[in-house]
């Protein structure tokens, strides 16, 4: 057995026992670094057997063979890259030991080493912008939470029956995602149900219909889905307009027919939490200006993030660092001359200790575990299987891709249809075209079907403790009726 498919067995086995946390009682990112881990490991351990490398094979034949291009295209253009480097150092330097190592076994063995270090340090540096990010949103809203900046909402909002404050919360999500993005958003939403509802079943429906509202928000909006960014930056949709215009409406049918059903389902009415007393937990109370200034100071600094990345072309976490940093020092400054209790209750240091760290490394080891079998090529065979399966029909193309986007990740996915459909002159395949756009909806939507399917999902996953199978009972039908019934408004709106 070929040690790609011993990965995939660790995948499988170790997503079982994130599903089953509750009865096997292993907390899941436990089960999340393992398989991450492992994963990489077994590929470390024996990349030659993947690479189909012979063992007296010199990495000047690598980089010429045709079958190892075929397999595996970064390996060959890495080698490639690597051979061209040690020519010019002949060249340049008068360096000839060079050209002995270059066509000995173990320099091969070594430069391999090197590819597989250089594929991590890619995918470390995707999934640590992330988890950097995830880091700083969080921050930010526990920040604003500490000083009760929340209430600016939720004294707005009296109602109390469950179907009312739904519409209201989804409709908030729907927008404020598109605005921020689906992670973020995901992230304040939730701070903000925690002011409203004091039962945990009922927190839970409104945290799994946060989850589908927050992704249907983000994918019509080329800053509110990372798959949708990608899409937008790639040359892929570069018009945002386009985007918005023909994305919003499926969108709001994958958000609204959920709503819909659950509005027949759903009856009574929420109780508001009382006021919680202990550390960190408003003994203080702040000053109504001080409220107001640190919630439109973070929100603000929350919008500046998509702002700062459009103007910078940096990462997105750069601008959220930037703004906590900002934040940060406003607090400091405005706590500086009140009692020492006062500013340690409301200060960054003290934000920092009730941070979910366990849903961060869970973050860290599923997307790990991915990448591993991104690296592998089995997301690349998967593209190429519905390629063949569906003859290249990017309805059916595009829906898979969005449903197998809630069990693995969807950058990954949306990354291999990039590479496998170059951008045509015309057609459905070209700047802007239908298959691209159908894609961004996919990709951005199908996630929700799966509690861990997105990024939204996973974080509130974490901050609200919600199991994989009661999501899996109580919100997946509502998820997946809306996203096809969204892919249903696509079709009919440009597809006849």
């Amino acid at each position: 057995m070929g040690i790609e498919y011993i990965m995939v067995i660790v995948f499988i086995v170790g997503y079982l026992a994130i599903a089953l946390e509750h009865n096997i009682h292993i907390d899941k990112a436990a089960s999340a670094l393992l398989i991450g881990m492992v994963c990489w490991g077994l590929y470390a351990m024996w990349p030659e057997d993947h690479l189909g490398v012979e063992e007296n094979m010199s990495f000047i034949d690598i980089s010429r063979s045709d079958e190892i291009s075929v397999a595996t295209p970064q390996f060959s253009e890495y080698a490639n890259h690597e051979v061209i480097k040690e020519k010019d150092e002949i060249l340049n330097h008068g360096n000839f030991d060079a050209e002995i190592t270059t066509k000995d076994p173990a320099h091969t063995h070594e430069h391999i080493q090197h590819y597989v270090e250089h594929g991590l340090s890619h995918h470390l540096f995707d999934i640590a912008s992330i988890l950097f990010f995830l880091l700083g949103a969080m921050t930010i809203v526990e920040l604003i939470d500490a000083h009760d900046g929340f209430s600016l909402i939720t004294d707005r909002i009296n109602t109390t029956s469950k179907v009312k404050l739904l519409w209201v919360i989804c409709l908030l999500t729907f927008f404020m995602s598109a605005a921020l993005d689906n992670l973020t958003t995901s992230i304040v939403m939730i701070s903000v149900i925690r002011k409203l509802i004091s039962d945990k079943e009922a927190r839970w429906l409104f945290g799994g219909f946060i989850i589908i509202a927050a992704n249907a928000g983000g994918a019509w909006s080329p800053i509110g889905d990372v798959t949708t960014t990608m899409l937008w930056n790639n040359g892929q949709i570069p018009s945002s307009g386009i985007i918005i215009v023909n994305l919003i409406i499926p969108s709001l049918v994958a958000m609204l027919v959920p709503l819909g059903l659950a509005t027949i389902f759903v009856k009574g009415t929420v109780s508001r939490p009382d006021k919680v007393v202990g550390v960190g937990h408003h003994t203080v109370e702040p000053a109504v200006w001080e409220k107001n200034l640190i919630f439109f100071v973070g929100l603000a600094g929350l919008l500046f993030v998509p702002v700062f990345k459009t103007a910078t072309h940096l990462p997105p976490f750069t601008g959220m660092m930037l703004s906590l940093g900002i934040l940060w020092m406003i607090t400091e400054l405005l706590h500086s001359k009140k009692e020492r209790q006062m500013k340690k209750e409301l200060s960054v240091i003290s934000v920092l200790q009730k941070i979910d760290t366990a849903s961060v490394l869970f973050f860290l080891g599923i997307l790990m575990a991915v990448a591993a079998l991104q690296e592998v090529g089995h997301l690349v065979t998967v593209a190429q299987f519905l390629d063949t399966t569906f003859d290249q029909n990017m309805y059916s193309i595009n829906i898979s891709i969005g449903l197998l986007s809630a069990i693995v990740d969807n950058v990954p996915l949306v990354a291999a249809a990039q590479g496998m459909y170059p951008v045509a002159d015309a057609g459905l395949f070209a700047e802007n075209g239908a298959f691209w756009q159908f894609l961004a909806y996919c990709a951005g939507t199908g996630g929700s079907a799966l509690i861990i399917g997105s990024a939204a999902g996973v974080a509130v996953m974490g901050l609200e403790k919600i199991s994989f199978g009661w999501y899996l009972k109580k919100i997946t039908l509502y998820a997946v009726v809306g996203y096809f019934a969204g892919a249903a408004c696509y079709y009919f709106m440009f597809g006849m």
